[in-house]
């Protein structure tokens, strides 16, 4: 009987992705990944012509996930009802120590997709539909409001591991648009992921985890990508208030609904 000659290992690999359909996966991402960057004035989430000089069509605008009524002070989602845009029961028994969140958008659906290229793909074409998104939603008084604007800092070795800081992105470039000064902070020590952390757990985590050198004027905005608890801004405000500010709001460009309220 004839023998039949081993494959190599790299065709076994290759074959293995034919019949799992992988490679039409990864071909269909790159492609996508490539026409939104090569494809201006065309919606970011479905390629179709954009609407007004805008970023995306009308029909994707009307059905993103955007975060209202939520709670004034941490911006957590709430029904609708009488008690809809008051602060949660969890703001009225521990406040934060930030006065406000402005967070137009739900961490979901399309807009959750369109921060995972942004974030871990660092696609430019992602973060400026996002950037117009967070401007959008946000009036030109409360654009105006700070003196100083503050991104969440990654800790060093976490910027190095993923080679990119999506806070200071968006900060840097909402600092140009609005004429705002840019100021940094500096986080104290390497502290775990808070994936997979609780609230209680997350507040703990960062406690004390920021410090601010330097002097800051009296109102401060502070700008993340997405919200989750409130935990790292909450950390970040209180050396900002250490630092001599007065007023800290919290700025995001999406929010997490929390499972646990």
């Amino acid at each position: 009987m004839e023998q039949r000659r081993a494959r190599p290992k790299g065709q076994h690999d290759m074959l293995g992705r034919i019949r799992s359909g992988g490679w039409l996966r990864s071909l269909w991402h790159g492609l996508d990944a490539t026409l939104r960057q090569a494809l201006p004035g065309r919606c970011g989430f479905c390629l179709a012509p954009g609407e007004r000089d805008r970023p995306w069509c009308a029909p994707c605008f009307e059905a993103l996930p955007w975060n209202l009524p939520a709670c004034p002070s941490c911006a957590e989602p709430q029904p609708s009802g009488a008690l809809a845009g008051k602060r949660c029961g969890h703001c009225l028994t521990q406040p934060p120590l930030f006065i406000r969140s402005r967070v137009p958008l739900r961490y979901e659906d399309e807009v959750a997709r369109l921060m995972q290229r942004f974030k871990f793909h660092a696609s430019p074409r992602a973060g400026n539909v996002l950037l117009e998104l967070f401007e959008f939603g946000l009036s030109p008084e409360a654009l105006a409001w700070p003196e100083v604007l503050i991104p969440v800092p990654l800790h060093p070795r976490r910027a190095r591991e993923r080679g990119f800081d999506q806070a200071d992105w968006l900060a840097r470039r909402l600092a140009t648009r609005h004429g705002l000064v840019l100021a940094r902070a500096q986080r104290r020590q390497h502290t775990r992921s808070q994936r997979g952390l609780d609230r209680a757990e997350r507040y703990h985590n960062l406690r004390g985890g920021f410090v601010v050198k330097g002097t800051l004027p009296s109102r401060v905005a502070l700008l993340d990508d997405v919200m989750t608890t409130g935990a790292t801004l909450d950390a970040l405000a209180q050396a900002c208030l250490a630092a001599g500010a007065r007023e800290v709001e919290a700025w995001a460009v999406a929010r997490t609904p929390l499972a646990d309220g």
